[in-house]
This record gives structure tokens, C-alpha cells and sequence, in this order.
């Protein structure tokens, strides 16, 4: 009984933090990404609206100030998620620690630099706070899956791509050769250029073969694109089903979050997860 008593230590207030934060196990840690993903999408509208220009005008003053609640709101939680981290630079230097930056710091970039020089570059940094949008991304428990999906077939979508590419470049070429700059294939490149929008179903129009020759070869590739859209979307659909379940748990050691549904330690550093 004594052992059992000490293994099960209560947790204290930095853990409690990290398992609202990081994690969507608990009812807390649920509400609290569903807050923030209703946060983070008014933040986003903001931005979206603010820059319609009718609308600005009107409320630009209302927009000005929800941005700012936003930015406050947002810090808060980047200051959060520091303090809860075991090692706040893993967290500090990963891809989510990083969006969460650019949520906030825009806004508070545009004190600093005053004056209608800088006008332009203040309006540009703006933009930055759509990358919001990418804070989402955390939330979706399907996107851990599609994570691991997309890693696991990398090498496989490389080998498509690097067909596709000399696909492109021989069609681009035998196009050259066969129309030639007096209907529009001014280079290769240029046909290239051509080759890419007609294999990928696109069609701009802007370049059309006029000879027998070259509309038989556009007619191939046309066919041939709609097969190769489907080989990029099989790769990715047998990986998801090797991907599994995973857990929304996030290791306070070293930051990892790709767990397995029974895991019990982190897989990287060996640390706890409950």
C-alpha cells in the first residue's frame, strides 16, 4: 500500500498546466483546445475583415482593439505552454512553437516600428497572423495521423515526383520539336511549362498545340494526367491505414506527441506519459 501511495504523487500545478494544454484526453484539456480553436478562428476573421477596406472604415477601431484582446489572449497561452514545458526550448524550437510566435509577434512588432516609412513593412508583418490558421492544425485529432502518413510515404511521393518531372521534360522537349516557337512553343522550357499544366488537368489554354502531331501528344498526356492524379492519392490513403491511433499525449520532456493509444513512456526520451 505504502508503494502504491507513493507512485501515485499528486500532480503539481506545472503538470496539471501541461496535461490543459497540451493534451485532449481530460475534459479540461478538451475545453480548452476548443476555446482556442474558437479563438484562433475570430482571430483570423479579423484579420480577413480587416482588410477589406468598406469595412475599415467603419470598424476599424473595434477591430483594432480585438486584435489586441487577441494578441494578449494568445501570449498568455505561448507564456503557458513555456512554463509547463520541461524543456521550454524543445517546445520554443518546434514547428507549433514557432507558429505560435508568429500568432503574436507581428502585432507587437507594429509599436516598434513607427512612422509612415514603415507603413508598408507594418502592413506585410500583419499578414503573418494568418499562419493562426496553422495553430488549427494541433487540434484536428486526424491530423496526427496524416502526419505520420505523409512522413511514411515521403520517399514514395519523391520517386512519383522525379517521374512526373521527366515525364514533363521529355513531353515539354518532343512538343518543341514537333510545333516549334511559330505556334507558341517559343522554348523548351516554355513547353515545359506547357507540359505541366496540360499532365496536371489544368488547362490554361494560354499555349495549344495547332498541328496533328501535337494535339495527338497533348491527347496522351491528358489521359496520362488523370492516372497520375490517382497515384499520389493511393500512396497516402495505404499509409493512413498503417498509421493507426494514436493519443493526444505530449511527452513534458522532449515535446513528443506522436504516442501510441497504450503507450505508457515516451518512446524518445523514456519519460512517464501518465
Amino acid at each position: 500500500m505504502k508503494d502504491t501511495a507513493k507512485e501515485k504523487k499528486p500532480k503539481n500545478w506545472r503538470q496539471r498546466l501541461h496535461e490543459i494544454i497540451f493534451e485532449a484526453d481530460t475534459p479540461k484539456g478538451k475545453a480548452f483546445d476548443v476555446i482556442l480553436m474558437i479563438l484562433i478562428i475570430l482571430s483570423v476573421l479579423v484579420v480577413l475583415i480587416d482588410s477589406v477596406k468598406s469595412v475599415n472604415e467603419q470598424i476599424g477601431k473595434q477591430l483594432f482593439i480585438a486584435e489586441w484582446i487577441f494578441t494578449i489572449l494568445f501570449s498568455i497561452e505561448y507564456v503557458f505552454r513555456i512554463i509547463s514545458t520541461r524543456k521550454p526550448s524543445k517546445y520554443l524550437f518546434s514547428f507549433y512553437g514557432i507558429i505560435d510566435l508568429l500568432a503574436i509577434l507581428p502585432t507587437y512588432l507594429s509599436l516598434i516600428m513607427v512612422g509612415s516609412q514603415y507603413l508598408i513593412v507594418i502592413r506585410m508583418l500583419r499578414l503573418l497572423r494568418v499562419f493562426r490558421v496553422l495553430k488549427l492544425a494541433r487540434y484536428v485529432g486526424a491530423s496526427a495521423v496524416l502526419s505520420i502518413a505523409l512522413r511514411n510515404s515521403r520517399h514514395k511521393i519523391v520517386v512519383f515526383l522525379e517521374v512526373v518531372l521527366t515525364i514533363v521534360v521529355i513531353v515539354g522537349s518532343l512538343m518543341y520539336l514537333i510545333e516549334g516557337p511559330a505556334n507558341g512553343f517559343s522554348s523548351i522550357p516554355m513547353s515545359i511549362y506547357w507540359a505541366i499544366v496540360t499532365l496536371t488537368t489544368v488547362g490554361y489554354g494560354d499555349i495549344a498545340p495547332q498541328t496533328v502531331a501535337g494535339q495527338t501528344l497533348a491527347s496522351l498526356v491528358m489521359i496520362l494526367g488523370y492516372a497520375i492524379i490517382a497515384v499520389p492519392t493511393g500512396i497516402i490513403s495505404v499509409e493512413m491505414a498503417r498509421a493507426g491511433k494514436t493519443n493526444t499525449q505530449v511527452c513534458r520532456n522532449c515535446n513528443y506527441s506522436m504516442h501510441d493509444d497504450d503507450a505508457r513512456f515516451c518512446k524518445m526520451c523514456g519519460e512517464s506519459l501518465k
